[in-house]
């Protein structure tokens, strides 16, 4: 009976939330880190599963305006030192531009242009991007599946790849554990799963992620095989001048 009363009491506090409430604190359990250095192993798996194994360093800065970060790929030979700024801006469009040092130039990538596939992996510019939980709107009221908050988003930028993204929040710790995204005209697209966490300094960082196409059943893996963070990087490391 007191198991009961305490389910039913657990089940009204979680329901008694917001699904905004709920992104907000999503977005807050991983932030705070301040800055980031990452090594990274990107696997790219087609319909067959055969995979292609790629290597990056990924550095990272908070800032009040829009957070900032600099990809830069070790390997495979091809690729190497090709780099991807982003910089996030919460009221506006985000700034990215990808560097190719085979043809040792910079290409901004447009807005219109975000949606597609970010060196030949399922995630996309826009996937790369930083997700702050103010670039969407929510749709309310927030449903519990679980022991899970189900979190209905729509990104605000109209040139976005996805009309709608479900992501299912852990009640607990407020960690994002799966979540499917439709394209523009409302077709299951893409699946997300976050496989693994741990937490640094107590701040929460994803250590597996997973993308999958359910459409051409193509998948993409990001593993971070090194992270610290409350490292030194100074705004100008992760600049339009650090790309070449």
């Amino acid at each position: 009976m007191r198991k009961l009363i305490f389910i039913v009491g657990l089940s009204a506090v979680l329901s008694a939330q917001n699904t905004f409430d709920v992104a907000r604190k999503s977005f807050e359990a991983m932030s705070g880190y301040k800055s980031s250095l990452s090594k990274t192993t990107m696997t790219l798996r087609d319909a067959n599963g055969h995979e292609n194994i790629r290597k990056l360093e990924i550095k990272k800065i908070e800032q009040s305006d829009g957070d900032r970060s600099l990809i830069t790929f070790l390997y495979p030979p091809d690729i190497k030192e090709t780099k991807l700024l982003s910089i996030e801006k919460i009221e506006e469009d985000d700034l990215q531009w990808l560097y190719m040092p085979a043809l040792k130039r910079t290409k901004r990538i447009a807005s219109s242009n975000k949606s597609g596939s970010f060196m030949a992996s399922e995630f996309s510019y826009e996937d790369i991007a930083a997700q702050n939980y103010k670039k969407f709107t929510y749709q309310e009221p927030l449903k519990v599946v679980a022991n899970e908050f189900e979190v209905v988003r729509f990104p605000k930028d109209t040139k976005s790849g996805y009309s709608k993204q479900i992501l299912y929040i852990d009640a607990t710790t407020y960690l994002p554990r799966f979540g499917i995204y439709y394209d523009k005209v409302g077709k299951h697209y893409k699946e997300i799963r976050f496989l693994e966490y741990k937490k640094i300094k107590n701040i929460w960082r994803a250590v597996r992620i997973e993308i999958k196409n359910v459409q051409t059943f193509k998948s993409s893996e990001l593993y971070w095989e090194e992270d610290n963070i409350y490292v030194e990087i100074s705004a100008d490391e992760i600049s339009q001048r650090a790309l070449r």
